[in-house]
C-alpha cells in the first residue's frame, strides 16, 4: 500500500485516505442492515477504542512530528506544537458552542449548539459529523507533511493515521445509523444518514493536505492544530458517552486497546 501512495500527488493520498475512512464508516452503518439495535455494552467497548485510537493518534502521528519539526529553529521547540494544539481544541469549542448538534443517548432537551427547531437525527448527524471534521484533518496534513519530506513525518505513518482512523469509524458509522432506526427510520435511510456523517473527512483531509504543501512553516502548527482538535472530541463526546451506560470499565479496556492497537500501527509502519 505504502509502495503504490510513494506514486501519487500528496493530494489525491490525503483523498483516497479519507474516501477509505469515509468507506469504513459507511460500513459501520451498514450494520443497521442486520441488527435493528445495537449491544449497549459492545457500543460502549467501541466507543472507548475510538477514544483510544485518537489519544495514540494525537500523540504518535501529529504531536511527536510536530515537535521534531520546531527543533534547531529560532523558536523554542515547544511552541509550535503547544500554540497549533491549543487552537486546535479552541476550534473545536467554537464549533462545538456554535454548531447544533446532539449526543447519543441524551434527550433532544440536552441538544448543544445555538437553539434550534431542528429535529433529533439531524441534530444525532451533526454531532458525528462534527466528530469527523478534525480526523479527516489529521489524515490531510500527515500526507502533506510527508510530502514535504520534513522530519518526523513519513508516508508510512501517514497511512497507518488513516488505517488507525479508519478503525476507529466503523463504530461512529453505527452510533448515527442504530438510533435513527430505533426512531423508525427505514434500514435504507438509516444507512445513507450514519454513512453521510463521514462525508466531510475527505473535503478536510484535501484541504489539510493541500494547506501545509502552500505553507510549510506551517506544518508543526498544523500537525499540532489536528491533535489538540482530536483531543477535544475525546474527552468531551467519545470517553463520556462510552462511560454513561453502566460499562465503564469495559469501556476503558477498550480505550487500552485502541490506544495499543494506533500504537503498533505507527510504530510498526512509521
Amino acid at each position: 500500500m505504502v509502495e503504490y501512495f510513494k506514486e501519487l500527488h500528496p493530494v489525491l493520498q490525503a483523498l483516497l485516505a479519507t474516501l477509505f475512512t469515509w468507506g469504513v464508516t459507511a460500513l459501520g452503518a451498514a450494520a443497521v442492515f442486520l441488527f435493528k439495535t445495537m449491544n449497549r455494552k459492545l457500543m460502549d467497548a467501541m466507543l472507548g477504542f475510538a477514544a483510544g485510537v485518537m489519544i495514540a493518534a494525537s500523540y504518535w502521528s501529529l504531536l511527536a512530528p510536530a515537535i521534531e519539526m520546531s527543533e534547531g529553529k529560532s523558536l523554542p521547540s515547544w511552541l509550535p506544537p503547544a500554540v497549533g494544539f491549543v487552537l486546535g481544541g479552541v476550534f473545536l469549542r467554537v464549533c462545538d458552542r456554535l454548531l447544533p448538534h446532539l449526543h447519543m443517548y441524551l434527550p433532544i432537551s440536552q441538544a448543544e449548539g445555538i437553539h434550534t427547531r431542528w429535529k433529533k437525527t439531524v441534530l444525532l448527524i451533526l454531532a458525528i459529523t462534527l466528530h469527523n471534521i478534525p480526523e479527516g484533518l489529521a489524515v490531510g496534513v500527515a500526507f502533506g507533511a510527508a510530502a514535504a519530506g520534513l522530519p518526523g513525518a513519513t508516508l508510512a505513518a501517514a497511512v497507518a493515521l488513516a488505517l488507525g482512523i479508519g478503525l476507529q469509524n466503523f463504530p461512529e458509522g453505527m452510533a448515527v445509523s442504530m438510533p435513527l432506526r430505533r426512531e423508525g427510520f427505514s434500514r435504507t435511510r438509516s444507512f445513507l444518514y450514519g454513512q453521510l456523517s463521514g462525508s466531510v473527512e475527505p473535503l478536510a483531509g484535501v484541504l489539510g493536505a493541500a494547506a501545509v504543501l502552500l505553507a510549510q512553516p506551517l506544518l508543526p502548527y498544523a500537525l499540532a492544530f489536528a491533535a489538540g482538535a482530536m483531543i477535544f472530541v475525546v474527552v468531551e463526546e467519545a470517553i463520556p458517552e462510552s462511560q454513561t451506560g453502566g460499562n465503564s470499565d469495559l469501556a476503558t479496556l477498550g480505550t487500552m486497546a485502541g490506544f495499543t492497537v494506533m500504537m503498533i500501527l505507527d510504530v510498526a509502519l512509521g
